[in-house]
Order: C-alpha cells, then sequence, then structure tokens
C-alpha cells in the first residue's frame, strides 16, 4: 500500500534507520519532500517539533525577535530572556524556587546538570541507568548506553560512573513483581553495600520515562523511591527531561505522573519547537552556590531561540499539553487493536505522544524482531508515515502535540499496511 500522497518512486533507502527523505517544507503533522511527496510526520525531527512544523505563532515570534536584534552575549541580559527563566520557574516541578541556566542543545544542559551536581556536592561519583541516551558529549555520552556504538571508539568518557538496570516490566532482570522496588534494592543493598560509597555520589541521572532504550515507563513505585533513596544518603535527583518534557506525556514534565520533585531539571527539544535550546532548571538554593564564571556559554539564551520557547509554552500550556493526553491515549488504544491481527506486537506503551510499540519474533519468547523492526520503520516511509525506532525491537511514535484523532487514525491505517505479515 502506498499512500495516495505518494507521487514519486522512493529511493531504496539503507537499514537499519537512515532512509533519503530530503525535506521541502512542512505544515502542522504533514512534511512535504522536494518531490512533492507528503507524509504523515510522527517522528517530529525526534520529538523536537512539538507545536508542529512552522507553527504560525512561533514563527511570528521569531521574525519579530529577529527585527530587533539576533545575538548579544551571556554577559548580558535580555527581556526574553528574563521572561523564559520566570516561566521556567513558575512551571518547574520542584515545588520551590528554581532558577535556569541557558545552553542550545541537550547534551550541553545535562553537562550543565552534571558540573552543577558535582560542584555543589562536592563528590566525584554518578549513578546512571543502562539503556539511558542522555546526549554524547564526553560527560554525558559516560551515560549513554542504549547502543554501544555511542560509545565506541571513545573510551574512557567521564570517569566516575557506575550504570545500573533501568526497570523493564516487559523484560524484567529481577525476581519479584515490581522490577522498581528490585532495582531500588540492588542499588542500596548491592551496590552501596560493596561497590559505591553513598556519600561519594553526587547525584543520580535518569530520564522519567527511557527514551533512546526503548520508550520504557517504570513501574509507579519506581521514581518516587529512587526520590527517597537519595534524600536518605544526601544525593541530587537530575530528571533528564530533554524527549519527555514540555507536556509531550500529557504533563508539562513526565516526573509529574509520579508526583516526583528532582533537585535538578534537564529539557531541550521540544522547547523551542525546532530552534535549538536547552536549560538546566534547578532548585534556587542549589543552583544559587554556583559562583561567578563557575560554568557559562557564549550561545546560551539566543533571542530567537528565548522568543520560540515562550511562544511554544503559550501553545502547550493553552491546550497542546492537554491534546497530547487525549490524542495519545485514542492512538495507544488503536494501536492495541492491532495486537489483535498482529501477534508479533509485543507491547504498546507510553503515555501521552510518548508511545513505543515493541515488536517481538513470539510473545512466548519475547524475542525481540529487530529486523522487522527496521523493516517497518522503512516500509512506512515508502507508505508515507515517518517513523522512528529505539531499543532492541521497538517503533516509537513521537508526533507533534498538534496531532489529531485523524492523524492518528490515518497513522494507524498506515503502519498496518507497513507491519504486512510480520516479515522483515
Amino acid at each position: 500500500m502506498k499512500s495516495e500522497h505518494i507521487r514519486t518512486e522512493l529511493p531504496s533507502p539503507s537499514y537499519p534507520r537512515d532512509y533519503p527523505f530530503v525535506m521541502s517544507h512542512g505544515r502542522g503533522v504533514e512534511v512535504w519532500d522536494v518531490d512533492g511527496n507528503r507524509f504523515l510526520d510522527f517522528a517530529a525531527g525526534i520529538a523536537v517539533c512539538s507545536t508542529g512544523h512552522c507553527h504560525p505563532h512561533v514563527v511570528q515570534s521569531v521574525q519579530q525577535a529577529a527585527e530587533r536584534f539576533l545575538h548579544i552575549s551571556s554577559d548580558y541580559w535580555h527581556e526574553g530572556q528574563v521572561r523564559l527563566a520566570e516561566r521556567m520557574a513558575a512551571l518547574a516541578p520542584m515545588g520551590e524556587p528554581a532558577m535556569s541556566f541557558f545552553c542550545q542543545s541537550g547534551t550541553e544542559s545535562v553537562e550543565g546538570a552534571l558540573k552543577l551536581a558535582r560542584y555543589v556536592s562536592g563528590r566525584p561519583r554518578f549513578i546512571g541507568f543502562l539503556g539511558g541516551f542522555h546526549g554524547r558529549t564526553m560527560g554525558s555520552l559516560a551515560f549513554t548506553s542504549s547502543k554501544y556504538t555511542q560509545q565506541k571508539g571513545f573510551f574512557p568518557t567521564m570517569p566516575g560512573v557506575t550504570l545500573v538496570p533501568y526497570p523493564n516490566p516487559y523484560r524484567p532482570l529481577f525476581a519479584g513483581e515490581d522490577q522498581g522496588q528490585a532495582v531500588l534494592a540492588y542499588i542500596e543493598n548491592v551496590l552501596f553495600a560493596g561497590a559505591v560509597p553513598p556519600g561519594e555520589v553526587a547525584a543520580v541521572l535518569v530520564e522519567p520515562i527511557q527514551g533512546e532504550g526503548g520508550y520504557i515507563v517504570p513501574p509507579a513505585s519506581f521514581l518516587p523511591g529512587l526520590r527517597a533513596l537519595c534524600d536518605r544518603h544526601g544525593i541530587l535527583l537530575i530528571a533528564d527531561e530533554v524527549q519527555s518534557g514540555i507536556g509531550r506525556t500529557g504533563k508539562m514534565f513526565a516526573c509529574e505522573h509520579w508526583g516526583v520533585a528532582p533537585d535538578i531539571l534537564t529539557v531541550a527539544k521540544g522547547l523551542g519547537s525546532g530552534l535549538p535550546i536547552g536549560m538546566v532548571v534547578a532548585k534556587k538554593r542549589v543552583m544559587e552556590k554556583w559562583t561567578r564564571g563557575a560554568h557559562g556559554n557564549t550561545f546560551g539564551g539566543n533571542p530567537l531561540c528565548c522568543a520560540a520557547a515562550l511562544a511554544t509554552l503559550d501553545l502547550v500550556e493553552g491546550g497542546y499539553m492537554r491534546n497530547a493526553d487525549d490524542v495519545g491515549r485514542y492512538f495507544r488504544r488503536r494501536l492495541r487493536e492491532l495486537m489483535d491481527r498482529h501477534p508479533y506486537i509485543g507491547e504498546v506503551r507510553g503515555k501521552g505522544m510518548m508511545i513505543g510499540m515493541e515488536l517481538v519474533k513470539d510473545r512466548a519468547s519475547q524475542e525481540p524482531a529487530k529486523e522487522l523492526c527496521d523493516a517497518v520503520v522503512t516500509r512506512a516511509y515508502h507508505n508515507g508515515l515517518l517513523l522512528l525506532s529505539c531499543g532492541q525491537s521497538t517503533v516509537r511514535f513521537m508526533p507533534p502535540l498538534v496531532a489529531t484523532r485523524e492523524n492518528a487514525d490515518e497513522a494507524v491505517t498506515l503502519l498496518e499496511a507497513s507491519l504486512g505479515g510480520g516479515r522483515s
């Protein structure tokens, strides 16, 4: 099956995730290539285009900012930067006053969070989670473990990082029903008892919903338990919300689903609707311990990026976050209906518009169907649907938060055609 919007023969792609899409323009959830073929975009630039492509409010805000000035270094302030800092302080899930540091990307926001944690705690060690993705610069790369190719050739990265399993209810590693409690017990009773002195741990870095590792939603006990563990040992909790934040999960930040207040939070991706911006948001009593000159950059708080972020937050708070929750629930229900007809769909999971569909060779063994996953993503492209994979064999859906139920229905139709008979 091909979408009626695919007008030309599409070039043959290379596996696993590359396909030769050359973009011409986009509007909302739709994008067009240079040959005039129209695609439904359920990748959104890796969860970046939160308000859809070229939302008029975002475009107008950027244009107006560009008419005033394009850059002023971080040695100075400007009104848009102050407004965004105040806005983020009001939205931050800390439950107390918060401050922000401005940067350009997710990996830079993680690097800033790590530096802040080490600086204010005076401790040298960190704990992260297997399957995590936090960036590709040398500090964040020490935590990134969703694919070994991200690490290959770059050792040694930042020292002092210990990785532990992320609780995955679909693929449990520990005995017991609650994988969240099992992971916490492993940290407390094994790691801290024999390998890592808890008094030397500056922070735990965690994705509230693991992204590149498979769009894994942890058990309900995990994040509250992790918060309690950190509190017992005087460890800072860093929530990496680069992919899950800014309304994607139906709440402004994913950690709010479990009522957990981190000490430090990282945001990027969807914050700028496509413009490069990142922020380190922390409790004021933590960030104000940074002394002058302890950290900085040149482009942080760029006026165009701040304008885009403020417009994005207007739209997300104004209804797109609620839409992500509503349409996300509907879309997950439609995807689960496919399970009755396609036995190689092992699980559909997610919150809001952060949704994963894990493909397996059979449900009994749950053996990952990597080749099938790659093939489905490629077939979907040829059928007019842009997707990406994550984990070992999970198709992920991260459409713009403006997506409608009609968009979800079209995506399901194109996806089912792309699933075929389950053959790679």
